[in-house]
């Protein structure tokens, strides 16, 4: 039977108690270089070595905490008929032409048919077209009901906040599912005891507003950094900002946003260029966060329900510092070479994942960021002798588990994309 946790978190770096993960499958296969495009890849993932490589993450994290998938969470709350019933029927709102009668690519009636365990695969995975017309045999579709190749990234559909959980409005439409799927999970697995917020579900949403998880950090509980970019609007950070704003607290909140580049791809999310590691150290691409640029950095500050300041910073440490959080910058790719920055930025070199204060996730694939989290004072741990028991975590202080990923990058993302904690101890600050 799964031993659930109630939903908690309120900072990045507070021990970890429970995470969601979604381990690769088909729906990353059957690619084209012509069709990577538009399932937001870059390149074509050769399956058998992203899960091998997501087994190291996987199973490390089993070592350290309660893991949940999502196919499983999923499943399970598809047992319940109305509850099948309500998810088919929000797919088909969506991706309205799987249910038209008499449409070519009507599956509704199919979705319907199958066992919990099945319609979950299927909603993850995708549904092929059967070719029985002449439209369908001549159709350059692969499927009836598209893969969510980008599944696996659980970071971004949504987001835990202190004990509610924000789903994300996607930038793009072949992710909408994975969103509603999230939404599903925590809406009716009633052990997380979590309370959803959908900006879909507010009848005045800006049409501009998209979130997405890889911009939202958690910095401390009273402070938010907020990634704007191509995958978060300031209209999607205005809705998080109403959100804060209706709870009226007396206590000073801060809202921390950072302007970030709409080129090259790797900047697709704040997490791509800063990550927080331990209560006095951050992991910064040193050319966007600490470079003096044309980036800007906007502190918004909140009180009793009301926007009591808002301004420009000369870069986030320095706002962090202004407000009591004074980090060190670890630089992605080391100090000495901009192309050795560049090009492990490019590899999701400063994306790490914290399972508590100073251990973190990362990929070993980024040697010159591993030599400064080294000389910084982190061991370097091998994913596989976590796994083997070939060390004990508990003898060190500060690590970084490392993946072997060489594979997992290209998909554009690191261990902080494919984590979705849903429970965190505090921290003593």
């Amino acid at each position: 039977m799964t031993k659930y946790v109630e939903l908690d978190v309120r900072s990045e770096i507070g021990e970890l108690e429970g995470v969601i993960l979604h381990t690769p499958g088909s729906e990353v296969e059957n690619m084209t270089p012509e069709n990577a495009e538009r399932a937001l890849y870059s390149d074509i993932l050769n399956l058998s070595v992203a899960q091998k490589e997501y087994k190291q993450l996987s199973e490390s994290l089993g070592e350290i905490t309660q893991t949940y998938q999502v196919k499983e969470l999923l499943a399970n709350i598809l047992k319940d008929d109305k509850v099948k019933e309500i998810v088919i029927d929000k797919v088909c709102k969506i991706e309205p032409e799987l249910a038209v009668k008499g449409n070519t690519y009507c599956i509704k009636d199919t979705l319907l048919d199958q066992t919990a365990e099945d319609l979950a695969s299927l909603l993850i995975e995708g549904v092929v077209l059967t070719r029985d017309n002449l439209t369908k045999f001549l159709s350059k579709e692969r499927y009836a009901m598209r893969p969510l190749h980008n599944f696996f990234f659980t970071r971004d559909a949504s987001m835990s906040l202190g004990n509610e959980v924000l789903i994300g409005k996607m930038a793009n439409a072949v992710r909408d599912r994975e969103s509603l799927i999230m939404q599903a999970i925590f809406d009716y697995t009633s052990g997380f005891k979590a309370k959803t917020v959908n900006p879909i579900d507010n009848p005045n949403m800006d049409p501009n507003c998209m979130i997405e998880g890889g911009d939202v950090l958690i910095a401390r509980e009273d402070i938010l950094i907020i990634g704007n970019g191509t995958r978060t609007t300031t209209q999607g950070i205005d809705f998080i900002l109403a959100q804060l704003l209706s709870q009226k607290e007396e206590k000073p909140r801060h809202i921390l946003v950072q302007e970030l580049p709409s080129h090259p791809e790797s900047f697709i999310h704040l997490d791509m260029v800063f990550t927080l590691l331990d209560k006095d150290k951050c992991m910064v691409y040193e050319p966007l966060i600490i470079r003096p640029n044309k980036y800007q950095t906007v502190h918004i500050t909140i009180q009793n329900g009301k926007v009591v300041n808002i301004k420009n910073e000369n870069n986030l440490l320095q706002a962090l510092k202004k407000l009591g959080m004074e980090l060190k910058p670890i630089y992605c790719g080391g100090t000495k070479e901009p192309w050795n920055q560049e090009r492990e930025q490019w590899h999701s070199g400063a994306n790490f994942f914290a399972v508590g204060p100073g251990k973190v996730v990362g990929y070993a694939r980024n040697i010159y960021t591993m030599e400064e989290m080294n000389k910084n004072g982190f061991d370097i741990i091998p994913a596989d002798d976590v796994i083997s028991h070939k060390i004990n975590l508990a003898d060190y202080d500060k690590y970084v588990i490392t993946l072997e990923g060489s594979e997992l990058p290209r998909g554009g993302g690191g261990a902080r994309c494919m984590t979705m904690p849903i429970r965190r101890k505090s921290v003593n600050w």
